[in-house]
């Protein structure tokens, strides 16, 4: 009886049964007979079951399922003690240490609606995840402190909608949108870079991935491709020393407060085969952005933030050529450094305060080339095969302080870094890299000191690592 009802079930859903010799003898021959006889309607059904697969098929063909993501292994062999920079003479022989770590992993959902608009999403987890990360903070005396604008792991960082007019020449999106200032935001996906992890550089001193609620304005034009966008301002109070704006764009709030506007864009070219060229800019007022009222003896303050960034991708005769270059201006910035530490010895005995309350440079700067050469290009089985391996190299250097009042407490943050590895792709959604890095920093000018003088600078330790990492990127539907 149970076999009937589910026979019968079955066919009024349009799913044809695949039964065995055994269940034919059984008499479900005789159930499926019986049922087509009680249809006084056999062919209507037929059609109207060929209509929902129709229909079906044509729905799946509108949906887009895909996504990234990386796991990564890393040995660094320098201290990482938080005070590391502070006193480097007493952690010049600390011992290795070794982190694994799921930078992000990425679940990207579209689908497009018909005429014209489509829908697309991108769910993260950052670092495996998901609640309060924990952090032991350098600039705060080596405090442990719950991170609320990093912490949790869990972001959705698209979430949009988007009108196309004129076949992709002109498009307006609305919604959680990726603002593509830099290189690294605009082109965040594993197989964009060689380093296991992103380019150091813009993932420090901007936001990264960089993503808000805005609308954007973008469009294909022959070779040109362009997007303009209007965002909420980022917020000053969650400038750092170590990390410029990076913060900026997160909220501790249910919502993003939204006092000040900014705008955003980007224009690439491709006339030139085989090369991309970007250029990137920002500009938006930060101070103020906040739930609290600074007060009226800050009215002409504004904390007007400007990045300007210029990138490009060489993908031609076996090699891959990358390289960037961005600067930042912030206005305002030791006003705002003395707000916030008042604001700091003020609430510093609150639990739950988001905000680090640190001095903050005047500019910033990163800049960063990289390129590899597919050396499986030369061997005819494996060129065929369309397996790829990449030998590397890349340098960069970044500066999240590079001009301001308080400079010279941040020698630290004027960093460099050079990297070589192997990427070996076996199939094009999968990357195995390998790299070695050393990042270093600039020997202070001690005039001829000798070590055990009172004014004799200790020079930064410098720190080299080991990372292997697989990554994967695609679209599965």
């Amino acid at each position: 009886m149970t076999k009937t009802l589910l026979i019968a079930t079955m066919m009024v859903i349009g799913i044809t049964p695949t039964v065995s010799a055994q269940e034919k003898n059984d008499g479900v021959d005789a159930v499926t007979s019986a049922t087509k006889q009680e249809n006084p309607c056999e062919k209507p059904c037929e059609k109207n079951t060929e209509g929902k697969t129709a229909k079906f098929l044509d729905a799946v063909s509108r949906l887009h399922i895909g996504g990234y993501g990386e796991a990564v292994m890393t040995r660094n062999f320098y201290s990482q003690s938080f005070n590391r920079y502070k006193n480097p003479g007493n952690y010049a022989n600390d011992k290795s240490h070794g982190r694994f770590d799921l930078p992000h992993v990425c679940l990207n959902i579209g689908y497009d609606f018909g005429k014209g608009w489509t829908f697309g999403s991108e769910i993260e987890f950052e670092h495996g995840g998901n609640g309060t990360a924990v952090e032991i903070e350098a600039e705060e005396a080596g405090e442990y402190e719950a991170e609320v604008e990093k912490g949790g792991e869990v972001a959705l960082e698209q979430f949009w909608i988007n009108k196309e007019f004129w076949k992709g020449k002109f498009n307006i999106k609305a919604g959680e949108i990726i603002v593509p200032v830099g290189y690294s935001n605009a082109y965040h996906e594993p197989n964009n870079f060689f380093t296991c992890y992103r380019p150091e550089g813009e993932a420090t001193i901007m936001p990264n991935t960089w993503h808000q609620v805005g609308l954007s304005l973008w469009g294909r034009l022959k070779d040109w491709r362009y997007e303009v966008q209007l965002l909420s301002g980022l917020n000053s109070e969650s400038f750092t020393a170590e990390n410029f704006v990076h913060y900026g764009a997160t909220s501790p709030y249910e919502f993003k407060v939204a006092n000040n506007y900014a705008g955003a864009f980007r224009v690439d070219n491709y006339s030139v085969k085989g090369l991309r060229v970007g250029l990137s800019g920002y500009y938006g007022y930060t101070f103020r952005n906040t739930l609290r009222t600074p007060g009226t003896r800050y009215d002409e303050v504004t904390g007007a933030l400007g990045i300007i960034a210029l990138d490009f991708t060489l993908n031609r005769w076996n090699w891959i050529v990358r390289g960037n270059i961005d600067f930042a201006h912030f206005a305002d910035a030791d006003i705002i450094s003395s707000y916030n530490q008042a604001n700091w010895t003020h609430h510093k005995y609150q639990d739950g305060n988001p905000h680090h309350y640190t001095n903050i440079g005047s500019h910033a700067l990163a800049y960063g080339i990289e390129a590899g050469y597919n050396v499986f290009s030369q061997i005819e089985k494996l060129k065929k095969s369309n397996d790829k391996l990449y030998v590397f190299g890349r340098f960069e250097h970044y500066n999240t302080m590079s001009a301001g009042t308080y400079k010279s407490m941040y020698t630290y943050t004027k960093k460099y870094r050079c990297a070589f590895g192997l990427n070996y792709s076996p199939i094009k959604d999968i990357t195995l890299k390998g790299e070695y890095s050393y990042r270093f920093f600039e020997k202070p000018n001690n005039n001829g000191l000798t070590s055990d003088s009172p004014l004799y600078v200790q020079p930064y330790n410098n720190e080299p690592s080991i990372s292997l990492s697989v990554t994967y990127h695609g679209w599965f539907l």
